[in-house]
């Protein structure tokens, strides 16, 4: 949590350093050094050095500790979760924004936030920095950051934005790049505001950075049926033609640099019906968890899995997934078919968001159960893929609980991870 005074410790680990020199959940680590903590990003960076003095409040207390860093080992705290600095802009294809009403609060939450951005991966549009925060985010390193960019043009990108106050991002990350901060961006591709033209012009633009921006994800525009701006979604022929100008610039790149620097999103391959690029194309996959290379990394994994020797003949098993991903992991399912594992695949279509969301993660509880439904007989358990399910936790984005859904199916569900290897894992009980 961000706090003028420090921050609070939410957990301590078992065996810990941190539980041997006595801190306790509900301490608040005022300072370490002498150096006044605001954020879990203070303390990783002050606490480096092998001897540091801790400042603690334990209730109204304060107390100083002495402590000489374990090498080689982690501290052993978590903190609560910051206080999310938020975005101040009205983007048109906010998801957000396309929400409907009823969902739990903290889906609502529009963060923009550099602190998140280098801690998790979060992209961020620089529309909301201060001169302090840009310094701290020199001084401490935090690289690499993530970007919203959508548009080079100032005029195209603050329409965008919906924000005609947003500064000239190609004057953000040259001071960035300038001090030497690596930058992955992104480009949420919109039909009619930034395709064509005007995405050559970015990729082109934000190309002169290279190395300090790192790579360019491409990614069409995400729109459920709650929209309310006027906005078109990414056709197969908008793919397409967004995609041969990400593989001319890759071409130049890779022949230039060994790198192809930018790429398309699997949703762009997906759509224009173009088969995906060789997994080397993408490189040390930096943009994975964006959507990028997620799909071909799974299939490699699936392909060189030693799928082991069951007798499940009589066991079934029923699993689900969003309709982009489906074919493809119907063909991982084929394997196991033939080697005795009997898994049954349902294709969930997202009626809560709209039919044209068709990723895994935005599935719903109650889409789930209404599709599985009429499909549950003979059935012995349900293999519930983690990422429908909010971070450490058994709900889907409805709030609708794994225990929920085992009591209107009658089945147990299993939480597995989505990954070819979590699959067999669900199956065989291994590792439980």
């Amino acid at each position: 949590m961000q706090s003028e005074s420090g921050i609070e410790i939410d957990r301590v680990y078992p065996g810990s350093q941190a539980e041997r020199v006595g801190l306790l959940p509900g301490d608040i680590l005022i300072s370490i050094n002498s150096h006044k903590l605001r954020d879990p990003v203070d303390f990783m960076f002050y606490n480096t050095e092998d001897s540091i003095e801790i400042g603690i409040k334990r209730n109204k207390e304060n107390i100083n500790l002495h402590v000489m860093r374990e090498e080689g080992s982690e501290f052993g705290i978590d903190f609560k979760p910051l206080r999310a600095m938020t975005c101040r802009n009205n983007c048109i294809f906010c998801f957000v924004n396309q929400l409907p009403k009823g969902l739990r609060k903290s889906l609502y939450i529009k963060d923009d936030d550099y602190r998140m951005s280098f801690l998790y991966g979060n992209y961020v549009t620089l529309t909301n920095l201060r001169k302090e925060d840009k310094k701290r985010i020199v001084e401490q390193r935090l690289s690499p950051l993530y970007i919203s960019v959508h548009a080079t043009s100032k005029i195209i990108r603050n329409k965008l934005l919906g924000n005609a106050k947003a500064s000239d991002i190609l004057k953000e990350i040259k001071f960035f790049t300038d001090n030497k901060i690596r930058l992955h961006v992104q480009i949420v591709l919109c039909p009619g505001y930034n395709d064509g033209k005007e995405l050559n012009k970015t990729i082109h633009d934000l190309f002169s950075f290279y190395p300090y921006v790192s790579s360019i994800a491409v990614v069409p525009v995400g729109l459920t049926m709650h929209r309310r701006q006027n906005i078109r979604h990414v056709g197969k022929e908008e793919a397409r033609d967004a995609l041969k100008i990400v593989e001319s610039f890759q071409k130049r790149y890779k022949k230039k640099h060994g790198d192809p620097i930018v790429y398309g999103a699997d949703e762009l391959y997906i759509k224009a019906e173009i088969p995906f690029p060789p997994l080397k194309d993408y490189g040390d996959f930096p943009q994975i968890e964006n959507g990028v290379g997620m799909v071909p990394f799974f299939m490699n994994r699936a392909r060189k899995l030693k799928i082991p020797k069951l007798n499940l003949r009589k066991k079934r098993f029923l699993t689900f997934t969003g309709l982009s991903f489906y074919p493809f992991l119907k063909k991982f399912l084929k394997l196991l078919t033939e080697e005795g594992i009997n898994v049954d695949l349902m294709p969930i279509e997202n009626r809560f968001f709209g039919t044209s969301i068709t990723v895994t993660g935005l599935l719903t509880g109650k889409d789930v159960i209404k599709t599985l439904f009429d499909r549950i007989e003979g059935q012995g358990i349900v293999l519930v893929p983690d990422v429908v399910l909010k971070n450490g936790e058994d709900m889907f984005l409805d709030d609708i609980t794994l225990k929920d859904m085992e009591e209107a199916l009658g089945l147990p569900m299993k939480k597995i991870e989505s990954t070819p290897e979590g699959l067999i894992q669900g199956i065989t009980g291994e590792g439980e």
